[in-house]
């Protein structure tokens, strides 16, 4: 994006830590730059009308109403800022009238920078390919839109099953405290060995960390943690 404006971003979001963890994550990527922070619906709107803004980073669970609400209302009223949804919501009734707002990318929490990095600079992508003009054609529209794509789920590790990674997390996340392999294998109904494989898969993508345990005799048992986004 060399000599191209910088992507002016608006991170909006309640939970100041999150919030200050976003603006870190948007002002790393190349070509970004963070417009401002607001926690609110109502500092979002006077943000908007303070300076321009091509991008809020929008969280959906607002104090003073929700996210969808705030892009309908800025849709209705001429903003021309994109919307890219960062939250928890996992219904996809939320999901389809996201697109029907035309919301850029949706993003589930917890995330890892790399997750966000790749969706601000597939977003730029569609941007750089929709930039003012006219197509010459189908695949020149095909083009644009394809740059918003997240690339296909990159393939588990040999013997390692989407269905029992699903499970593990689930119970890794619930798990407020943690889990050791042996207590995850009894909850998941799998072996301890095939449970620290799904644990330590988890460490490896930066879902999950690890710590050891201490109290007991002998050697260290290792505790597993949901690893939340930073």
């Amino acid at each position: 994006m060399t000599g191209a404006a910088e992507i002016r971003v608006l991170v909006v979001e309640d939970d100041p830590v999150a919030a200050d963890a976003h603006a870190l994550y948007v002002s790393r990527v190349p070509g970004f730059a963070v417009a401002g922070v607001c926690h609110s619906a109502a500092e979002a709107r006077r943000a908007l009308e303070r300076g321009p803004v091509d991008l809020l980073l929008l969280d959906l669970y607002l104090p003073d109403g929700h996210g969808l609400r705030l892009a309908r209302g800025l849709r209705a009223a001429g903003y021309p800022a994109d919307v890219m949804v960062v939250t928890s919501a996992r219904e996809l009734a939320v999901v389809r009238e996201s697109v029907a707002l035309g919301v850029v990318q949706y993003v589930l929490k917890p995330f890892v920078f790399t997750t966000l990095r790749d969706r601000l600079l597939r977003y730029a992508a569609f941007r750089s390919a929709a930039a003012d003009g006219e197509a010459g054609g189908q695949d020149d529209v095909d083009r644009a839109f394809s740059a918003l794509r997240a690339p296909q789920p990159a393939a588990l590790p040999k013997g390692l099953s989407a269905p029992t990674l699903e499970r593990v997390t689930t119970l890794l996340r619930a798990a407020g405290e943690g889990l050791t392999a042996a207590a995850l294998a009894e909850s998941a109904g799998i072996s301890r060995i095939t449970a620290r494989r799904y644990l330590e898969h988890l460490v490896e993508t930066e879902r999950a960390a690890r710590s050891p345990q201490y109290g007991q005799v002998g050697r260290p048992e290792l505790q597993y943690r949901w690893r939340p986004a930073r």
